[in-house]
């Protein structure tokens, strides 16, 4: 029965190990650019406020002004483009606020201005900016959208399988063996030190890495969280998360007394007045709801409420606080948190850098492996002599 049961395992274990092979050698390039580029965004908020000096600005009693306000000073080079186009965002007392649009040539452009003067501090075509670049290869690998979510998608996906594979090949056979799948062993040979370097790290980073890999398929395929969250509520939707906003009285309503972003701006700020980051969506033709989102931390996007407002009146019409979302649905916010590490922060996000980089080692050292097996010289035989 022993005898039976080694041979069975065995035979499994060849057989995850050829599924390993092969998948990796497939998605090796792509798994190593996405956790590159990765690693390199984590700390992008870091590196732009040590590089950006426009991104802070000094704290004053004053209150901030009006997003009217910002987009008057934001659009005043920029006639063509209307304010109900605009995303506008106030990140907290020391940071600037943004201004985002398209302009008539199709560039993304960011304004940077002082919330509480409106002075424009700095405008950049995002195109051109590094992070943006970096975050474009991470999530598109420069390809076209539809055909990207396809090979990112299908690539990362391979990955958290080649991550629960090799969980199944490291796991050691016999006891004594336990101790070198934990170290590295640097004063071997070289391919001794490549060997464990794919080993040993990638099941020190297997679990972190599971969390980065399946966050990035969720943003990719939203559909995929769905069955988690559902399974969080307990197998039932909660209903108070089901947005239930409808515009049917369009025809009827009387336009705001003031500016639509001045409106749904102070009733954000009434309902939740600790929250240090809101941002203001576009307030669009009048066909969709004015969306609009406060969040407790800025630059931490887990911990928010959200509002929907009449595009003409201004009138509230839908709200979602934090404090009564399920737990699902809780889960799901935090979701770009997680990806990034930020959810524990900076020392989530070392983490979360350490692991990206291993994780794209892996494809690396990997490869090494299989080519060193498959070009290993055979040792020559003793040639006999004759007598």
């Amino acid at each position: 029965m022993t005898v039976v049961f080694c041979l069975t395992m065995s035979t499994f274990k060849k057989t995850v190990g050829k599924l390993h092979l092969w998948l990796g050698l497939a998605s090796g390039l792509i798994v190593f650019i996405v956790s590159l580029t990765g690693a390199i965004f984590v700390f992008q908020d870091d590196i732009r406020d040590f590089t950006e000096s426009w991104r802070k600005v000094e704290v004053q009693q004053s209150a901030y002004v009006l997003p009217s306000q910002l987009q008057a000073a934001a659009l005043a080079t920029h006639p063509d483009v209307a304010a109900a186009t605009t995303w506008v965002t106030y990140f907290g007392p020391e940071r600037a606020a943004t201004v985002f649009f398209t302009d008539k040539a199709g560039a993304p452009i960011m304004v940077s201005l002082n919330p509480y003067t409106g002075q424009v501090l700095h405008e950049q075509d995002l195109r051109t900016h590094f992070f943006t670049i970096v975050q474009e290869i991470h999530m598109h690998l420069l390809l076209p959208e539809a055909v990207a979510k396809w090979v990112v998608g299908g690539g990362v996906s391979v990955f958290v399988v080649m991550l629960l594979t090799g969980l199944v090949l490291w796991w050691p056979k016999r006891k004594q063996e336990r101790k070198q799948r934990f170290t590295i062993k640097w004063g071997a040979r070289w391919r001794r030190v490549n060997y464990d370097l794919h080993n040993v790290l990638g099941f020190y980073a297997a679990s972190i890495g599971l969390v980065l890999a399946l966050s990035g398929l969720f943003m990719l395929y939203p559909w995929l969280l769905e069955p988690l969250v559902l399974a969080v509520d307990g197998g039932r939707p909660a209903p108070q998360e089901i947005m239930k906003t409808r515009l049917d009285t369009l025809q009827t309503a009387a336009a705001a007394a003031q500016p639509l972003p001045d409106v749904v701006y102070r009733t954000a700020r009434r309902f939740s007045p600790t929250h240090e980051m809101i941002l203001l969506g576009p307030t669009g033709t009048g066909k969709d709801p004015a969306f609009c989102w406060t969040y407790q931390k800025t630059l931490h996007y887990y911990h928010r409420d959200e509002y929907a407002f009449h595009p003409v009146s201004g009138q509230l019409l839908e709200t979602r606080f934090h404090a009564t979302k399920s737990a699902g649905t809780k889960l799901s916010d935090m979701n770009y948190d997680l990806h990034v590490g930020q959810i524990l922060g900076f020392g989530g996000k070392l983490v979360a850098f350490l692991v990206s980089l291993i994780c794209a080692s892996l494809p690396v050292t990997g490869t090494i492996i299989w080519w060193g097996r498959r070009n290993k010289t055979r040792k020559k035989q003793p040639r006999l002599q004759a007598v």
